[in-house]
């Protein structure tokens, strides 16, 4: 699913083709997405301009005159920049559709993406306001990890992963983090020193940094807003390579299940 690299790649490749635009329209042919679209949402947004295209998590926040569109790309969502001449697809389900003939054409095979307006403050909507800090920010830091985790018996990377300790590090950069930090997956969050998270700190910064670099990781459904592929898939170390040899020590990366997910490592190199 697009995690934190994704949405800020689609995020930077959408802002200068809507930033100033007049919204003429919201083209809604499905609402059964995660939660069904507002019957409203045209009406709220038509004469609407975009002021602001953020992002808060894995969310895209378009911030409007008096709105802001929160938009959510689920398990295998886009948000592609077409001209209104495009002819729409199958799972093409949601246009906002610009004065200029500009259209943002939200597109999503399973229908796990959402679509939300807010007149209030974006940030305390109840999707938003309970989320952990931003991973690149610098209130993210090795004391926050070391402080949020004690008494934790979650593993570390189920608990990096969480949200509402820290944002956008889904599973591919949770594995390429550890293994840059050298930490096994499976160590109990609570039991991991200070200076270790703030090696781990380090490593989910300069991971995430890398992936946006490079577009983002394309591994099923995953390209950008002008339809192109990331490209960090070539860079990876450990995810997907299980069987495959350690870049550092040359054994054996090992694959194992964690929460439903698959986790890569070397048992060699990460401890």
């Amino acid at each position: 699913m697009p995690e934190l690299p994704e949405v800020e790649t689609t995020r930077r490749g959408v802002a200068p083709h809507v930033l100033n635009e007049i919204i003429a329209r919201v083209i809604v042919r499905e609402r059964r997405l995660r939660w069904p679209v507002s019957r409203n949402i045209s009406r709220q947004l038509a004469g609407q301009s975009v002021r602001k295209v953020e992002r808060r998590a894995k969310y895209l926040l378009l911030y409007t005159d008096r709105y802001c569109l929160l938009l959510h790309l689920g398990m295998s969502g886009s948000l592609r920049v077409i001209n209104n001449a495009t002819p729409p697809q199958q799972h093409d389900h949601v246009d906002i559709v610009f004065a200029s003939g500009t259209v943002l054409r939200f597109r999503d095979p399973r229908r796990f993406g959402s679509i939300h307006v807010t007149s209030g403050d974006p940030l305390e909507h109840p999707l938003l306001r309970n989320l952990g800090p931003e991973p690149l920010r610098p209130n993210f830091n090795g004391s926050y990890l070391y402080q949020r985790s004690r008494g934790r018996a979650q593993a570390v990377k189920g608990f990096i992963m969480d949200s509402r300790n820290v944002v956008g590090i889904g599973n591919i950069y949770a594995c390429e983090a550890l293994f840059a930090a050298g930490i096994s997956p499976k160590r109990r969050a609570g039991g991991i020193a200070l200076e270790r998270y703030e090696r781990l700190v380090l490593a989910i910064k300069d991971v995430l940094r890398h992936a946006i670099r490079s577009g983002g990781t394309t591994l099923r459904d995953y390209v950008s807003s002008d339809g192109s592929p990331g490209f960090f898939e070539r860079e990876l170390r450990v995810y997907g390579k299980a069987g495959m040899a350690c870049p550092h020590c040359k054994k054996p990366i090992k694959q194992v299940r964690q929460g439903q997910r698959s986790t890569f490592y070397c048992p060699h190199c990460q401890h």
